[in-house]
């Protein structure tokens, strides 16, 4: 009874009916065509059991990142194998360890598994290795790292995850949360592959639901060692994931052509995001995703709660990150060219 259930971003607002849905990280582009045909394709066949093992895909996927698809798990969206990973190796007496303004169900699956949610304070809104390693107790059974991180848009550093991972005693399993992996094109950023195949104790956790936007589908996946992977494929849900789900994402790996296309209208936005607001007085904090984290005053007519307002009123729909503990902030998820020009629009008619 400790949980407040999450919340998701608004998709509705009363009185609109072309409301811009900017509130939840969705994909801009939508999926691949492919993806859908496949996803359509299944309709004859919802009677049929899915493959409980995810075959087809997770080849795909070994294929794609050239890694042994024997040690993939897929699960139902990204949160499913958060909430199993928890409940597998952390309970009651246990703590489970993360960054601040790290993402949310962190804290919701520790408390599910009866364990206790710990925070570690970040450096200007960016994970910090060292205070991340002081908070590190007998009792730490995981240590969750968004990375890149939501809301927050930041990154740590291959060099740096491995500076954190190298200090972790081995009965800790990190767990390195690389849903916004795909956005990153950093020269610095490693999505945690290798850190898997240098330790027993390292997760990488990846989703469908952001650059392949499949997030109606709750489909996500996992990499990890021999013994994570039996664990999980031990305490999972026999057929977890859809067949349509699974056909869908198949193809959409298939498919990279589409990310690269995503990918190159994400980087245009957060560019030109990146430099038109500050002109009209709102802070953007550096991001790697497909997403900005806005800062606004800290009280009076341009505070959070007034522009968030005030994009409300124009049928434009941000997320307030309050119980991020960031309550002068408002995320703004990367949208199609025309949202994009009425968000920048209607942010100039609201700092004017």
């Amino acid at each position: 009874m400790d949980i407040s259930p999450y919340v998701g971003g608004r998709a509705a607002i009363d009185g609109h009916q072309n409301v811009i849905r900017l509130a939840s990280n969705e994909s801009a582009l939508g999926p691949s065509p492919r993806a859908v045909a496949a996803y359509e394709g299944e309709s004859s066949a919802l009677h049929r059991y899915p493959d409980g093992g995810a075959s087809d895909l997770r080849a795909a996927l070994g294929d794609l990142h050239q890694i042994d698809s024997a040690r993939i798990v897929c699960g139902t969206g990204s949160d499913e194998l958060l909430q199993l990973l928890t409940k597998s190796y952390a309970g009651p007496g246990d703590e489970v360890l993360y960054s601040r303004h790290g993402f949310l169900v962190y804290a919701l699956a520790a408390h599910a598994a009866g364990a206790t949610p710990v925070s570690a304070p970040e450096t200007d809104c960016r994970a910090n290795v060292d205070s991340l390693l002081a908070h590190v107790s007998d009792k730490t059974r995981i240590l969750f790292l968004a990375n890149p991180n939501n809301p927050t848009g930041s990154y740590l550093t291959k060099t740096e995850l491995r500076r954190l991972w190298s200090a972790l005693p081995e009965n800790i399993l990190l767990v390195i949360d690389a849903a916004y992996a795909e956005f990153v094109m950093a020269e610095d950023y490693e999505a945690g592959i290798e850190l898997v195949q240098a330790g027993k104790n390292v997760v990488m956790i990846r989703t469908f639901s952001k650059i392949y936007g499949l997030a109606a589908l709750r489909l996500g996946w996992c990499y990890g060692s021999e013994a994570v992977i039996d664990v999980l494929n031990r305490v999972r849900g026999p057929f977890n994931n859809t067949g349509p789900a699974l056909a869908a994402g198949l193809a959409a790996v298939e498919d990279q052509d589409h990310i690269q296309k995503a990918r190159r209208h994400n980087d245009k936005w957060l560019g030109r995001l990146s430099e038109e607001l500050p002109k009209i007085g709102i802070e953007v904090l550096p991001s790697v995703c497909n997403f900005l984290l806005l800062r606004f005053a800290a009280s009076g007519a341009h505070d959070s709660k007034a522009a968030d307002g005030f994009l409300t009123e124009c049928g434009i729909l941000a997320r307030n990150v309050d119980n991020y503990h960031l309550p002068d902030c408002l995320r703004v998820s990367i949208g199609l060219d025309p949202e994009m020009d009425a968000l920048l629009s209607a942010l100039k008619e609201f700092m004017a």
